[in-house]
């Protein structure tokens, strides 16, 4: 068996799972609500919840395949 060297990796695709998560509904959130009560927001706001969604899709995608299958094998 092999010695992990005292990283959790289930922990860490668990944590990055729920971040990207959030990061995600807090950007898809916000723009929606932002949209419904206040009409327009600024393009600084839109980009910026945009960027928030996509970073999150990416990391809530990413952290199971890199943190709970590509980590282990390569250790």
């Amino acid at each position: 068996m092999a010695h992990y060297g005292g990283r959790n990796y289930s922990k860490l695709t668990k944590t990055g799972f729920f971040v990207g998560l959030a990061l995600f509904v807090v950007g898809t959130g916000t723009e929606l609500v932002g949209h419904a009560l206040f009409g327009s927001l600024p393009q600084w706001e839109n980009s910026l919840l945009f960027a928030m969604a996509l970073v999150g899709f990416a990391i809530g995608f990413a952290s199971p395949f890199v943190f709970g299958i590509i980590m282990p094998l390569v250790e």
